[in-house]
C-alpha cells in the first residue's frame, strides 16, 4: 500500500530535523533575548550593553561563519548524520556553560563555541530532508522543518519570561539539545549520499565554489536572496529598543519581545511560503513576493509612522512573516548543487547569511553616530544595500522547482 503524501512529509527524519532546528533557534536566539538583562547583571553600563553586546553577538556569528564551512565539509565527507550528532553536542555543552558565565570576555568565547556548534544544525537538516523526500513534496517538508523550528524563538522568550532567570534558560537550552541527541539515533542517512560515498567523486571541497565561475555565482546568489532575513532579525529586531527610542515611542521597546514577534511571523511565513511555492510551481516566484512584502514593512518600520509599542510589535510580526522564506532559500541552495557539494553549500550559505551581522551591525553602529542619519537613517542605508543585493541575486537565479537531485558537480 503506497504511503500517503502527508505521512511522507511528516516522516521521522523530517520531524527530528524540525525538532533539531527548534532547539537550534532556541539556543541561537537566547543571547538576543537576554542580552540586556544578562549584561546588566554582569555590571555593564547602558552604552557598554550596546557596544559590548554587539561584540559578543558578533563572536557568536563568527562561530557560525567558521562552523558553516567546517560542518558543511564534514557533511559531504562523512555524512549528514555525523554533522547532526557532532554539532548538537558542541552547542549543548556551550549553552550549559553560558549558564555559569561571570565575565563578558568569557561570555563572548562561549557564544563563539555555541555558534560554531549551531552552524551545523539547519544546513545538514535541510540537506537531509531535501534528499530523502520526493521532489514534488520537497517544499512541504522543508517548510515543516522551518515552521516547527522557528517556534524555538517563541519558546525561548516564554521560558525567559516564565523563569525570570536568564542563566536557567541557557541550562534548559543545553539540556534540550542533549535530549534531542537520543532521538537522532533512529534517523537514517541519505540514500543519495550513500550512493556518492561509493564513488571516487571528490566530496566536500569548499574551494570548488571558487574554482568555477558558474558555481561561484550560484553560491553568491543563494546567499544574496537571503540577506533581508538577517537584516530584519539581526538589526531591526535585535536593536528594536534603539529604533523605538528614535521613533520617540513612549513605552520602552523590549528587544526580546521584538525577536519573539518576528519569529512568530516567521513561523507563519515559512509554512506559507512552502505551500505558496508548490502552488506557484516556482521557488523564485515565492521568494520574490515574500521579499517585496518585507520591503514594504521595512519602509513602514523606519518611516517614523509607528507611534506605539503595540504597533511596533505588530510590524515586527509582519516583517517576520515577510522573511519567512528561510526554508525556501535553503531548499534552493540544496537544489542548486550536486550531492558531493550539497551539504557544504547549504550549511555554509545558511551560516554565511547569519554572519552578515559581522558587517551590518558595525556598519549600523558607525552610521547611527552621524547626526544626519541617526538610528533610522543608518538602518535605512544598511537595508537598502541588503535589498539591492537580494533583488539582483533573485533576478539572475535559476529556477530549481522540481529539480532532480541525483547528480554531482
Amino acid at each position: 500500500m503506497p504511503t500517503s503524501p502527508l505521512r511522507t512529509v511528516l516522516s521521522l527524519p523530517v520531524l527530528v530535523a524540525a525538532l533539531g532546528y527548534f532547539v537550534d533557534v532556541y539556543d541561537l536566539l537566547l543571547f538576543n533575548i537576554v542580552r540586556v538583562p544578562s549584561l546588566t547583571e554582569l555590571g555593564l553600563s547602558e552604552k557598554d550593553i550596546s557596544l559590548i553586546g554587539g561584540r559578543i553577538y558578533n563572536f557568536q556569528q563568527a562561530g557560525l561563519l567558521l562552523g558553516g564551512i567546517l560542518w558543511g565539509i564534514l557533511g559531504d565527507k562523512r555524512g549528514r548524520l555525523s554533522v547532526l550528532f557532532g554539532s548538537i553536542i558542541t552547542y549543548s555543552l556551550a549553552n550549559i556553560a553560558c549558564g555559569y558565565v561571570q565575565s563578558a570576555e568569557t561570555y563572548a568565547w562561549l557564544r563563539f563555541m555555541a555558534g560554531l556548534g549551531l552552524a551545523g544544525e539547519l544546513g545538514a537538516g535541510i540537506t537531509l530532508v531535501s534528499e530523502i523526500l520526493p521532489r514534488h513534496l520537497r517544499g512541504y517538508g522543508t517548510s515543516v522543518v522551518a515552521g516547527v523550528g522557528l517556534l524555538g524563538a517563541v519558546a525561548a522568550f516564554l521560558t525567559v519570561s516564565a523563569s525570570g532567570n536568564w542563566r536557567l534558560t541557557y541550562l534548559i537550552g543545553g539540556g534540550l539539545g542533549l535530549v534531542l541527541l537520543l532521538l537522532r539515533v533512529s534517523v537514517f542517512e541519505s540514500g543519495l549520499f550513500r550512493q556518492v560515498q561509493q564513488t571516487t567523486v571528490r566530496r566536500g571541497n569548499f574551494g570548488a565554489f571558487f574554482a568555477n565561475r558558474d558555481r561561484f555565482l550560484r553560491y553568491l546568489r543563494c546567499m544574496g536572496i537571503s540577506l533581508p532575513t538577517y537584516f530584519v532579525i539581526g538589526l531591526l529586531a535585535t536593536f528594536g529598543n534603539e529604533f523605538g527610542k528614535a521613533l520617540r515611542i513612549a513605552e520602552a521597546i523590549i528587544p526580546g519581545k521584538c525577536v519573539m514577534y518576528t519569529y512568530i511571523g516567521m513561523v507563519a511565513g515559512d509554512l506559507f511560503s512552502g505551500v505558496f511555492s508548490q502552488w506557484l510551481g516556482s521557488r523564485r516566484g515565492a521568494i520574490g513576493w515574500m521579499m517585496a512584502f518585507t520591503g514594504v514593512f521595512v519602509v513602514v518600520y523606519l518611516s517614523g509612522l509607528i507611534g506605539s509599542a503595540s504597533l511596533f510589535y505588530l510590524v515586527c510580526g509582519l516583517l517576520g512573516f515577510g522573511i519567512g522564506y528561510i526554508a525556501m532559500f535553503l531548499t534552493v541552495t540544496a537544489e542548486s548543487f550536486g550531492t558531493n557539494l550539497r551539504a557544504t553549500a547549504t550549511t555554509s550559505v545558511a551560516n554565511n547569511v547569519r554572519a552578515t551581522t559581522l558587517l551590518s551591525i558595525p556598519a549600523y553602529q558607525s552610521l547611527k553616530t552621524l547626526p544626519a542619519l541617526g538610528p533610522l537613517g543608518a538602518g535605512a542605508l544598511v537595508g537598502a544595500v541588503c535589498f539591492g543585493l537580494a533583488a539582483w541575486s533573485l533576478a539572475t537565479l535559476d529556477e530549481t522547482y522540481g529539480k532532480e537531485l541525483d547528480y554531482v558537480e
